[in-house]
């Protein structure tokens, strides 16, 4: 007979594979990862012994249970002579640790490039590490709520998780001097952007401006430098001309705008809007923005 104490959770899932699933003891010995014996036990000395009872409720079945499984736990064994019980406190319970304080959390790695503008990227969104570190390898661990990242087995950042397409940036991973660490500048991607065109021009110079950090625009400027290098600089001109249309400065709008081969459309005149003619039917925006004001007298 099998020495191990059960439980009532194991009971309750012997219960279940049993009537639910009419799985043998054999296999439901398996699937709750304790012997055969046991559930044999369980079956003879607290399922047969209530197979005529009604119950109408789970309270009354799992008191029921309880009393008998109680009772199986204190019962001396024929070989041992002992009960389960009794070798629970004298075998499990001293070699029992207490449970961690803190819940298990769950992190992931993964191994990262530092692009020249001192930031990784991980699933979209960009960390800064510092700057000491552009075109190192780091490794990055992150969790649901916190990012941080390793070089030779030493933490060097760490960020609160984020889940946007943004940027976290700390100010101590910044340089004083970008132009002596770093191999670009924002004047040089300006200059060689208006040797490709001046709609490349204008639109890496926005996006610099819309960062802020000019650093921070490093890398989607080189992308559309990428992107020359793919498409050739006339069709990345046409590509940024459309771009700057649409008012988007985005490295993804001029990508999309290749990818699909708009650039190769000419460009429509933007058509002139017309002053709305006087009637008495048409109200005017005048007359809606003064309803807003006023108190609905319902």
């Amino acid at each position: 007979m099998p020495a191990r104490r059960l439980l009532m959770r194991k009971i309750r899932k012997i219960l279940r594979l049993r009537h639910e699933q009419g799985l043998s003891h054999r296999e439901i010995a398996q699937a709750c990862a304790i012997g055969p014996g046991s559930v044999l036990v369980a079956q003879r000395w607290i399922l047969a012994r209530l197979r005529d009872e009604t119950f109408f409720g789970l309270g009354p079945m799992n008191a029921a249970i309880r009393v008998l499984l109680d009772a199986l736990n204190d019962r001396p064994m024929k070989k041992l002579g002992v009960s389960r019980r009794v070798l629970f406190e004298q075998l499990d319970r001293p070699a029992l640790r207490p449970l961690p304080t803190t819940r298990y959390v769950l992190a992931q790695w993964q191994l990262c490039r530092v692009n020249v503008d001192y930031h990784v990227e991980v699933e979209g969104h960009l960390y800064s590490v510092p700057y000491q570190l552009v075109r190192e390898q780091v490794e990055v661990r992150y969790t649901t709520n916190t990012l941080e990242v390793f070089h030779r087995d030493k933490r060097v950042a760490s960020h609160r998780r984020r889940f946007d397409r943004q940027s976290s940036t700390v100010a101590e991973h910044m340089p004083s001097a970008h132009r002596a660490h770093a191999e670009w500048t924002p004047s040089r991607l300006i200059r060689w952007a208006e040797k490709v065109g001046p709609a490349t021009g204008q639109l890496v110079v926005r996006i610099l401006e819309s960062r802020p950090h000019p650093e921070q625009g490093y890398r989607p400027c080189l992308g559309i430098m990428q992107l020359g290098r793919r498409y050739g600089n006339a069709r990345l001109e046409a590509a940024c001309a459309r771009a700057l249309a649409f008012g988007s400065c985005r490295f993804l709008t001029v990508r999309n705008i290749l990818t699909a081969g708009q650039d190769r459309v000419p460009l429509e005149p933007s058509a002139e809007t017309t002053p709305t003619p006087t009637h008495a039917n048409i109200r005017g925006a005048d007359y809606y923005a003064a309803a807003t004001t006023q108190e609905d007298p319902r």
